[in-house]
């Protein structure tokens, strides 16, 4: 199984770029991209600038990105209750490449914050969302205050509530979790 992973925010330090690659690792035999919002950085979208230089190339990258995983696992950051500045531009402009951004994969929608809120009104907001943009959404699970949660020295989540959540997700949805063995299935 091919994932694509990225944290929704061009924070060099994203936790939840964190989050979203600790999810992916926990698919058994999974081939992992993941890819980091600071190298698709476009100008602000608008109409003009559409007409007068065209999509950029950086949104069809990122379209044939997700043209070419299977699961699609993001984790949203949380800016004033809504999406990052940075993944909102790279949504609309890749929205101009195909309205059908996700293109029907499966997709995980994560988020966490340092706060007891988890990011949860962003999530919220993708979740509903989600079909808009042609996404076979699977999961929306948050991960509240990221640091009592997350182990920074094994890369680990600590919380038992979002592990099972996790592997919930992926059972339910015919992916193999890494603990689960094939006698266990």
């Amino acid at each position: 199984m091919n994932i694509l992973a990225f944290g929704a925010s061009n924070s060099k330090k994203s936790i939840n770029q964190k989050l979203a690659f600790y999810a992916a690792t926990q698919v058994n035999g999974a081939t992992i991209s993941l890819i980091d919002l600071n190298d698709y950085e476009m100008p602000i979208y608008s109409e003009d600038r559409e007409k007068e230089f065209g999509i950029p190339e950086l949104a069809t990258r990122f379209y044939n990105k997700i043209a070419e995983a299977d699961l699609i696992v993001v984790s949203f950051a949380e800016y004033n209750s809504s999406y990052t500045a940075a993944y909102k531009n790279l949504l609309d402009w890749t929205s101009r490449v195909g309205m059908q951004i996700f293109q029907q994969k499966q997709v995980l929608m994560l988020a966490t914050s340092p706060g007891a809120g988890g990011a949860k009104k962003v999530l919220s907001s993708a979740q509903s969302s989600a079909s808009s943009f042609s996404a076979n959404l699977i999961g929306a699970i948050s991960l509240p205050s990221f640091y009592d949660n997350f182990d920074l020295e094994t890369n680990t989540v600590t919380s038992d509530s979002f592990n099972t959540q996790l592997i919930d997700s992926f059972k339910s949805n015919d992916i193999e979790p890494v603990n689960l063995s094939k006698s266990q299935q």
